[in-house]
């Protein structure tokens, strides 16, 4: 199975800036925004800046950990306080950061969100290429994100790499994209990181 990528993006935390600051979005908006969320928004910005064509395309959304923190604060409260808060538990969602982006972004076009177990990155790629490969959709824009892990986490031995990426997708090639053999990839973002973001 080949598909076609390209408009890569990514965005990664540093010591020095730990979320993007999304100047292009309304600031009562963004307020109560996680990074993981700040994340997703800025890279779906990112591609559309390079051609707003891709308004229109839907989006695949995917996470290994999702809004980790937020759900932890929410185990936390609950175990602690026996309640949670409403607004906290909307924005807890798995798919919270990619709604949140259609809303900051204006688009309509529609999304998706998956997850895959035991941090399959190929698995992630298979299931967000699937309509353009049946000849569902001609593009699609592929996002990947994952914020940092809470320390309790890590003290268990869980590890991941804070980032946005985000392209394009499609089943045949278009301006500066560069083929996949999806079957070949590697299952670690690692892997895909080392060979195609440069």
């Amino acid at each position: 199975m080949k598909i076609y990528i390209g408009k890569i993006c990514r965005w990664q935390p540093s010591e020095e800036t730990k979320i993007p600051k999304l100047e292009f979005v309304n600031p009562m908006f963004k307020r109560r925004l996680s990074q993981l969320t700040r994340m997703t928004i800025q890279v779906i910005h990112d591609v559309l800046e390079q051609d707003n064509s891709y308004s229109s395309l839907k989006i695949e959304f995917s996470s290994f950990y999702g809004e980790i923190k937020r759900q932890f604060s929410i185990n936390k409260s609950i175990a602690c306080d026996g309640e949670v808060s409403p607004a906290d538990f909307s924005l807890s969602v798995f798919n919270a950061p990619v709604a949140a982006a259609s809303i900051a972004l204006g688009l309509k076009a529609g999304y998706s969100a998956a997850f895959s177990s035991d941090r399959n990155f190929k698995d992630l790629l298979k299931s967000a290429s699937a309509s353009v490969l049946c000849g569902e959709e001609e593009k699609i824009i592929f996002v990947y994100t994952d914020e940092e892990i809470p320390e309790e986490y890590k003290s268990l031995g869980e590890k991941n790499i804070p980032l946005a990426l985000s392209f394009v997708i499609s089943s045949v090639p278009f301006s500066a994209s560069t083929e996949i053999e999806l079957d070949s990839l590697d299952n670690s973002i690692e892997s895909f990181l080392e060979k195609y973001d440069r």
